[in-house]
Protein backbone atom coordinates (compact mmCIF):
# COMPACT_ATOMS: atom_id res chain seq x y z
CA UNK A 1 0.00 0.00 0.00
CA UNK A 2 1.95 2.97 -1.28
CA UNK A 3 -0.82 5.59 -1.32
CA UNK A 4 -1.27 8.14 1.44
CA UNK A 5 -5.03 8.13 0.94
CA UNK A 6 -6.76 7.63 4.33
CA UNK A 7 -8.56 4.49 3.17
CA UNK A 8 -6.07 1.61 3.18
CA UNK A 9 -6.81 -1.76 1.62
CA UNK A 10 -4.70 -4.81 0.80
CA UNK A 11 -4.88 -8.58 0.50
CA UNK A 12 -1.96 -10.84 1.41
CA UNK A 13 -0.68 -12.79 -1.57
CA UNK A 14 -0.98 -16.49 -0.70
CA UNK A 15 2.50 -18.00 -0.29
CA UNK A 16 1.01 -21.52 -0.07
CA UNK A 17 -0.74 -23.57 -2.75
CA UNK A 18 -4.41 -22.69 -3.06
CA UNK A 19 -7.05 -25.39 -2.74
CA UNK A 20 -8.04 -26.71 -6.16
CA UNK A 21 -11.26 -28.37 -4.99
CA UNK A 22 -12.74 -25.37 -3.19
CA UNK A 23 -11.67 -23.17 -6.11
CA UNK A 24 -13.44 -25.41 -8.60
CA UNK A 25 -16.72 -25.20 -6.67
CA UNK A 26 -16.31 -21.70 -5.21
CA UNK A 27 -19.68 -20.41 -6.41
CA UNK A 28 -21.43 -23.27 -4.64
CA UNK A 29 -19.52 -23.35 -1.36
CA UNK A 30 -19.82 -19.56 -1.02
CA UNK A 31 -23.62 -19.56 -1.05
CA UNK A 32 -24.15 -19.61 2.77
CA UNK A 33 -21.81 -16.69 3.47
CA UNK A 34 -23.19 -14.72 0.52
CA UNK A 35 -26.68 -15.15 1.97
CA UNK A 36 -25.45 -13.81 5.33
CA UNK A 37 -23.82 -10.81 3.64
CA UNK A 38 -26.92 -10.14 1.54
CA UNK A 39 -29.05 -10.03 4.67
CA UNK A 40 -26.65 -7.62 6.37
CA UNK A 41 -26.43 -5.20 3.48
CA UNK A 42 -30.08 -4.27 3.39
CA UNK A 43 -31.90 -6.77 1.23
CA UNK A 44 -35.59 -7.41 1.88
CA UNK A 45 -37.67 -10.49 2.47
CA UNK A 46 -41.17 -10.51 0.97
CA UNK A 47 -44.33 -12.27 2.06
CA UNK A 48 -47.09 -13.70 -0.15
CA UNK A 49 -48.79 -10.37 -0.88
CA UNK A 50 -45.46 -8.96 -2.12
CA UNK A 51 -45.05 -6.46 0.69
CA UNK A 52 -41.71 -5.91 2.35
CA UNK A 53 -41.46 -7.51 5.74
CA UNK A 54 -37.83 -6.96 6.74
CA UNK A 55 -35.16 -4.41 5.98
CA UNK A 56 -31.85 -4.74 7.76
CA UNK A 57 -28.26 -3.73 7.48
CA UNK A 58 -26.04 -1.15 5.90
CA UNK A 59 -28.53 0.28 3.42
CA UNK A 60 -30.70 1.47 6.29
CA UNK A 61 -28.05 3.69 7.91
CA UNK A 62 -26.76 5.77 4.95
CA UNK A 63 -29.52 8.39 4.82
CA UNK A 64 -29.69 8.85 8.61
CA UNK A 65 -25.90 9.29 8.63
CA UNK A 66 -26.14 11.99 5.95
CA UNK A 67 -28.76 13.80 8.00
CA UNK A 68 -26.68 13.47 11.16
CA UNK A 69 -23.62 14.98 9.49
CA UNK A 70 -25.55 17.80 7.80
CA UNK A 71 -27.68 18.91 10.72
CA UNK A 72 -25.68 17.86 13.78
CA UNK A 73 -22.11 17.48 12.47
CA UNK A 74 -21.86 14.20 14.36
CA UNK A 75 -20.66 10.77 13.25
CA UNK A 76 -21.72 8.36 16.01
CA UNK A 77 -18.96 5.92 16.86
CA UNK A 78 -21.28 2.90 16.65
CA UNK A 79 -22.23 3.87 13.10
CA UNK A 80 -18.58 4.12 12.18
CA UNK A 81 -17.76 0.75 13.78
CA UNK A 82 -20.72 -0.86 12.02
CA UNK A 83 -19.73 0.55 8.62
CA UNK A 84 -16.06 -0.38 8.98
CA UNK A 85 -16.73 -3.92 10.14
CA UNK A 86 -19.46 -4.50 7.56
CA UNK A 87 -17.08 -3.37 4.81
CA UNK A 88 -14.33 -5.61 6.19
CA UNK A 89 -16.68 -8.59 6.16
CA UNK A 90 -17.95 -7.70 2.69
CA UNK A 91 -14.38 -7.52 1.39
CA UNK A 92 -13.52 -10.91 2.87
CA UNK A 93 -16.47 -12.41 1.02
CA UNK A 94 -15.55 -10.57 -2.19
CA UNK A 95 -11.93 -11.69 -1.93
CA UNK A 96 -13.11 -15.27 -1.44
CA UNK A 97 -15.38 -15.04 -4.49
CA UNK A 98 -12.50 -13.50 -6.47
CA UNK A 99 -10.31 -16.48 -5.49
CA UNK A 100 -7.80 -14.21 -3.72
CA UNK A 101 -8.04 -16.37 -0.59
CA UNK A 102 -9.28 -19.95 -0.20
CA UNK A 103 -10.05 -19.67 3.51
CA UNK A 104 -13.77 -19.43 4.18
CA UNK A 105 -14.65 -15.82 5.07
CA UNK A 106 -14.79 -15.16 8.78
CA UNK A 107 -17.51 -12.94 10.18
CA UNK A 108 -15.07 -11.33 12.62
CA UNK A 109 -11.42 -12.30 11.99
CA UNK A 110 -9.30 -10.21 9.62
CA UNK A 111 -7.72 -13.18 7.80
CA UNK A 112 -5.75 -12.09 4.71
CA UNK A 113 -7.93 -9.08 3.85
CA UNK A 114 -6.99 -5.74 5.41
CA UNK A 115 -9.18 -2.64 5.33
CA UNK A 116 -8.78 0.37 7.57
CA UNK A 117 -9.71 4.03 7.73
CA UNK A 118 -9.59 6.45 10.68
CA UNK A 119 -12.57 7.54 12.73
CA UNK A 120 -13.39 11.00 11.38
CA UNK A 121 -13.77 14.19 13.35
CA UNK A 122 -17.19 15.22 12.07
CA UNK A 123 -16.50 18.86 12.96
CA UNK A 124 -13.63 18.83 10.44
CA UNK A 125 -15.77 17.39 7.64
CA UNK A 126 -17.63 19.67 5.25
CA UNK A 127 -21.20 19.42 6.50
CA UNK A 128 -22.77 19.86 3.03
CA UNK A 129 -20.59 17.47 1.02
CA UNK A 130 -22.48 14.33 2.15
CA UNK A 131 -25.41 15.57 0.08
CA UNK A 132 -23.43 15.46 -3.17
CA UNK A 133 -20.53 13.05 -2.67
CA UNK A 134 -22.42 10.24 -4.40
CA UNK A 135 -22.84 12.60 -7.38
CA UNK A 136 -19.23 13.78 -7.40
CA UNK A 137 -18.11 10.14 -7.50
CA UNK A 138 -19.86 9.42 -10.83
CA UNK A 139 -16.57 9.47 -12.83
CA UNK A 140 -15.29 6.74 -10.52
CA UNK A 141 -18.41 4.62 -11.09
CA UNK A 142 -17.79 4.78 -14.83
CA UNK A 143 -14.13 3.79 -14.52
CA UNK A 144 -14.94 1.05 -12.01
CA UNK A 145 -17.49 -0.43 -14.40
CA UNK A 146 -14.77 -1.08 -16.96
CA UNK A 147 -12.21 -2.09 -14.33
CA UNK A 148 -14.61 -4.74 -13.02
CA UNK A 149 -15.10 -6.12 -16.51
CA UNK A 150 -11.34 -6.58 -16.66
CA UNK A 151 -11.36 -8.05 -13.16
CA UNK A 152 -13.97 -10.65 -14.13
CA UNK A 153 -11.79 -11.82 -17.01
CA UNK A 154 -8.79 -11.91 -14.65
CA UNK A 155 -10.73 -14.00 -12.12
CA UNK A 156 -11.82 -16.49 -14.78
CA UNK A 157 -8.23 -16.81 -16.00
CA UNK A 158 -7.03 -17.19 -12.41
CA UNK A 159 -9.64 -19.93 -11.84
CA UNK A 160 -8.05 -22.04 -14.56
CA UNK A 161 -4.53 -21.18 -13.34
CA UNK A 162 -5.35 -22.30 -9.79
CA UNK A 163 -6.92 -25.55 -11.00
CA UNK A 164 -3.75 -26.45 -12.90
CA UNK A 165 -1.00 -24.84 -10.77
CA UNK A 166 -2.64 -24.08 -7.37
CA UNK A 167 -1.26 -20.55 -7.76
CA UNK A 168 -2.93 -17.22 -8.48
CA UNK A 169 -0.86 -15.36 -11.14
CA UNK A 170 0.72 -12.48 -9.24
CA UNK A 171 0.01 -9.84 -11.89
CA UNK A 172 -3.67 -10.74 -11.99
CA UNK A 173 -3.78 -10.87 -8.20
CA UNK A 174 -2.42 -7.33 -7.93
CA UNK A 175 -4.87 -6.07 -10.53
CA UNK A 176 -7.94 -7.54 -8.80
CA UNK A 177 -6.74 -6.25 -5.41
CA UNK A 178 -6.22 -2.84 -7.02
CA UNK A 179 -9.79 -2.78 -8.29
CA UNK A 180 -11.05 -3.66 -4.82
CA UNK A 181 -8.84 -0.94 -3.33
CA UNK A 182 -10.27 1.63 -5.75
CA UNK A 183 -13.82 0.54 -4.98
CA UNK A 184 -13.26 0.76 -1.22
CA UNK A 185 -11.92 4.31 -1.52
CA UNK A 186 -14.98 5.38 -3.47
CA UNK A 187 -17.32 3.66 -1.02
CA UNK A 188 -15.60 5.31 1.95
CA UNK A 189 -15.80 8.71 0.29
CA UNK A 190 -19.30 8.64 -1.17
CA UNK A 191 -21.28 6.36 1.14
CA UNK A 192 -19.43 5.67 4.39
CA UNK A 193 -18.54 9.39 4.43
CA UNK A 194 -15.37 9.06 6.48
CA UNK A 195 -13.27 11.49 4.41
CA UNK A 196 -13.67 14.58 2.26
CA UNK A 197 -10.51 13.78 0.30
CA UNK A 198 -11.47 12.89 -3.26
CA UNK A 199 -10.36 9.34 -4.18
CA UNK A 200 -7.39 9.06 -6.55
CA UNK A 201 -7.79 7.44 -9.94
CA UNK A 202 -5.29 4.75 -9.08
CA UNK A 203 -5.10 1.01 -8.45
CA UNK A 204 -2.22 1.39 -5.99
Amino acid sequence: MVSSYPVQFDVDFPARPLGRLTTAFRLIVAIPIVVVLTMLTGETFRNDDNTRTLVIGGAAVFVPLVLMLVFRQKYPRWWFDWNLNLLRFSNRVTAYMALLDDRYPSTDEEQAVHLDFPYPDAKQLNRWLPLVKWLLAIPHYVVLFFLWIGALFAIVFAWFAILFTATYPKGLFRYVVGVLRWQNRVTAYAFTLVTDQYPPFSLS
